[in-house]
């Protein structure tokens, strides 16, 4: 994947989340919400501490049903534990976040089994402090959409 379309990546995918809803929460079966809940609040704890140059921002969402939610988190999580482990973080290596994903994704994921993580294209060296302030500020705006969905839902 080269650089322009992974970074259209980190940009694109936090615009297809879902809003929280404003109804009372529907009992939905899947993970443990309160675990999920707890820990999508500790990666976004855990983002927010970064020291990064520039500001993060938040996104504008649709809404979706509940299990295409969980099904897009799922997505995201996969995601940006991919880039987490791809060349853009080589010299920044972050266990801790790397950590907090792969517990959220063990609690979301219906199935055990894991999905092994797919090889990004190496990307120019340049580009890596672009790509990973862009990736952490994405990752932020999503751990933020995610704790109040996983919040909503616990409730």
């Amino acid at each position: 994947m080269d650089p322009l379309r992974r970074l259209c990546l980190c940009l694109c995918l936090p615009l297809l989340l879902p809003p929280p809803a404003a109804t009372a929460p529907v009992p939905i079966p899947g993970p443990n919400w309160a675990a999920c809940k707890s820990l999508s609040r500790e990666l976004s704890r855990l983002v927010a501490t970064l020291k990064e140059p520039h500001g993060v921002l938040g996104s504008p969402l649709t809404p979706l049903s509940p299990q295409r939610c969980l099904h897009r988190i799922l997505q995201g999580l996969q995601h940006y534990r991919d880039l987490l482990s791809s060349d853009i973080f080589t010299a920044r290596r972050l266990p801790r976040l790397e950590a907090a994903l792969d517990q959220l994704l063990g609690l979301v994921q219906e199935e055990p089994a894991r999905r092994p993580r797919r090889p990004m294209a190496r990307s120019e060296t340049w580009a890596q402090p672009l790509l990973q302030r862009l990736a952490l500020q994405r990752l932020q705006s999503f751990s933020t959409i995610m704790s109040r969905v996983f919040t909503h839902s616990a409730g």
